[in-house]
């Protein structure tokens, strides 16, 4: 090894000068010693591109819808799978060091991504999936249309508010739109475990600067201040949207989702 690098199955780093054994196919490294707990058999990885360091969001989307990308159908699919009975899902953090390893490992991957199901620590995959949201160039409601969600969170009325906000969304650009819809609804279901003690409120707190963030790439410190209680409504009143509305969307391609 001449790069420290976390093992794929217990995660805990392989140090420099040490030795390793790594995939030809999918390029997993692992501790000598952990060969046997190795994940089931993988297959050849197709020619890809490695996705850029940052980007909006439709630089990491497939070419068909739904307009989810893999990164992120791949952490959700795992939170789904072994997370749902984890308290404080998305709210406790994973080790930081393995979450940017992982970021990195799955950018430079791009479309041919490695199991996430090596890694041991749920919390980390989450903060897998936030990271990549937050480093996105723009957040996902765009800056563009970041004060027509925020006045549209504003409306009083339960029943106006709710039309406001479908009609924001449609506007969205199609990636965006389907990835916000795909995250709706993987949220509604982890807010429904009562294992996760994660309720509506706590997920609006947790994804409201992530998904909303500011209307601008470099926001005045009032503006910061002014904004954070407001990302969290608007996140808030989305989740409050029915979910057949986010699964118009997806349609019947969801199940394209599974990878």
């Amino acid at each position: 090894v001449i790069r420290p690098e976390p093992c794929g199955v217990c995660g805990s780093r392989i140090r420099f000068g040490k030795a390793a054994v790594k995939c030809r196919q999918c390029q997993l490294l692992l501790h000598p010693k952990c060969r046997e707990q190795c994940p089931s058999p993988c297959t050849p990885r197709p020619p890809h591109h490695a996705w850029p360091c940052e980007g909006v969001l439709a630089d990491f989307a497939p070419p068909t819808p739904p307009l989810v990308p893999m990164l992120v159908v791949q952490c959700v699919t795992e939170v789904e799978t072994r997370g749902l009975t984890e308290i404080g899902l998305y709210r406790v953090p994973g080790t930081e060091q393995l979450v940017r390893e992982w970021k990195r490992r799955l950018l430079r991957a791009g479309g041919a991504l490695p199991a996430l199901s090596s890694v041991a620590d749920i919390h980390v995959v989450c903060g897998v999936l936030k990271d990549f949201l937050r480093g996105l160039k723009e957040p996902l409601v765009t800056f563009n249309l970041h004060p027509a969600f925020l006045q549209a969170a504003d409306i009083p009325d339960d029943t106006a508010c709710g039309t406001a906000l479908r009609h924001v969304v449609s506007k969205l650009p199609p990636a965006n739109r389907d990835t916000l819809a795909f995250l709706m609804l993987h949220l509604l279901r982890v807010s429904h475990s009562p294992d996760c003690k994660m309720d509506v409120l706590n997920l609006s707190r947790v994804f409201g600067p992530t998904l909303v963030g500011h209307s601008s790439a470099n926001p005045t410190p009032l503006a910061i201040m002014e904004d954070t209680p407001r990302q969290c409504k608007v996140v808030a009143r989305l989740l409050s949207l029915p979910p057949n509305f986010w699964k118009g969307f997806l349609g019947m391609e969801q199940e394209n989702l599974v990878p």
